[in-house]
């Protein structure tokens, strides 16, 4: 199944970095999603970034729960971020955390693709099966 759809991101929170060397910091930021369209949901974000010298060279991991209604089943399930840019480009692979789903989405497996749109609005894809 393929779920799409946009949604809204609130209340970045980012903690002081906790180690920072030679230009190289790592940091804590909390944010919360609001999902739309096939998939209307709320969630949490915990994310572990990195930031180097180079603007454009960053990762982050995260873990977020997601709870709501996908196409008519309702119920929560975490998902697990890694990404990471540099001039060259970027890469992000958010995945479906095995066996995290309740409610009526017990047994979820899938793959979640973001867009960010020049304008900044976010959207996803969510290739799954239940």
């Amino acid at each position: 199944m393929i779920a799409t759809g946009p949604f809204d991101t609130a209340d970045w929170n980012a903690q002081p970095p906790f180690d920072d060397r030679a230009g190289v910091t790592l940091g804590h930021v909390t944010m919360s999603k609001t999902f739309h369209g096939d998939l209307t949901a709320t969630s949490v974000v915990h994310l572990m970034v990195v930031s180097t010298p180079v603007e454009e060279s960053k990762a982050y991991v995260a873990v977020e729960r997601v709870e709501g209604v996908l196409h008519g089943r309702s119920g929560s399930f975490v998902v697990q971020h890694l990404a990471v840019s540099d001039p060259a480009g970027r890469s992000l692979r958010v995945t479906v955390v095995p066996d995290s789903g309740t409610g009526e989405l017990r047994g979820l497996r899938g793959e979640m693709d973001i867009a960010i749109a020049p304008d900044g609005s976010h959207s996803y894809t969510f290739d799954y099966t239940v």
